[in-house]
């Protein structure tokens, strides 16, 4: 083993023991560690730091993206330097950092019942029924893939129609509350769970035909055969649609309907934040400009009306 993966391990150990769950940072990190290795360096240079960072396995050319994966590099670099006087730190503004998102596919209501219906041709037949749940679950709660895999039985409160998401992306927990239909839906799947598996092997919501966890490394296959099955088609230089884009179905459904009841969305953008785990506003507020149907609502917002264009001219 080489003393730079030595101090890379001894740092991920370290991270971890603090709270930090590094799902993707982790594998980053090593990832570059292994670039090092081949090119034959011991110690983290600015310019090997900038060539990883640059040479994406995806062939992303975004320098918003690339900047990202130098963060890594720097971080460890700077734990690294006292240990290794001749370690460079890469400066913060060596890449542009504007920030780039890919926009996500909106399927429409038509286009999740869709879903929902080839996933009931699945086989073995409870293997349908949840997936046809999680489908469901994530379109109406807005929940993250992976909050709604490792939901555990006891986060789930039928009675009170509540979902607890604990420990969630950036270490937060929430509440989330659902309709009394999808309350009912549920309700459904945990009596058809429990009558195929009376002795659970697993303590997730959500189980696969065999009553144990979803694996999230098979999810994108599995849902990748459904969009085609139901016909759906990205337009043109777009991503095919993903799994995770049920969460902006969510989110964009409830913008739209607190605009088109003249709610004040400024006011309850905030809550929607929280609903979503999102650390930041900001991750909210992109919606408003992602979509063009929120952006023509929310201009609306700020043309004046007819009787205040008179007060104005």
């Amino acid at each position: 083993m080489s003393a730079l993966r030595a101090r890379a391990e001894e740092y991920l150990v370290m991270r971890r023991a603090l709270g930090f769950k590094l799902e993707s940072w982790g594998p980053r990190l090593m990832s570059f560690v292994r670039f090092c290795e081949d090119h034959g360096a011991t110690t983290v240079t600015m310019d090997l730091a900038v060539q990883w960072a640059t040479s994406t396995a995806r062939g992303s050319d975004h320098e918003a993206y690339q900047a990202r994966r130098l963060d890594v590099v720097r971080i460890f670099a700077r734990y690294l330097q006292p240990l290794d006087p001749a370690t460079e730190v890469p400066p913060e503004d060596v890449l542009d950092r504007r920030q780039w998102r890919v926009p996500p596919y909106l399927y429409s209501p038509q286009e999740v019942t869709a879903l929902m219906d080839v996933a009931r041709t699945l086989r073995p037949a409870f293997r349908g029924l949840t997936w046809r749940t999680l489908i469901g679950l994530l379109a109406v709660t807005g929940v993250r893939q992976g909050e709604a895999c490792r939901m555990r039985r006891g986060d789930v409160d039928l009675n009170a129609e509540t979902i607890v998401i604990e420990d969630s992306k950036f270490g937060k927990s929430r509440m989330v509350f659902l309709h009394p239909t999808a309350a009912a839906a549920l309700r459904a799947y945990e009596r058809a769970r429990d009558e195929a598996f009376p002795r659970p092997t697993a303590g997730t919501f959500l189980v696969n035909s065999q009553g144990r966890p979803l694996d999230r490394r098979n999810t994108p296959k599995t849902f990748a055969q459904l969009v085609t099955a139901a016909g759906i088609k990205a337009p043109a230089g777009r991503r095919p649609p993903r799994l995770h884009d049920l969460r902006h179905v969510f989110t964009v459904a409830t913008l739209l309907d607190w605009y088109r009841d003249g709610s004040d969305v400024q006011a309850r953008l905030p809550v929607l934040s929280t609903w979503l785990g999102h650390i930041d506003p900001k991750s909210t507020y992109w919606y408003l400009s992602a979509v063009p149907e929120l952006l023509a609502l929310a201009a609306t917002r700020l043309e004046p009306t007819g009787q205040d264009a008179k007060v104005t001219s």
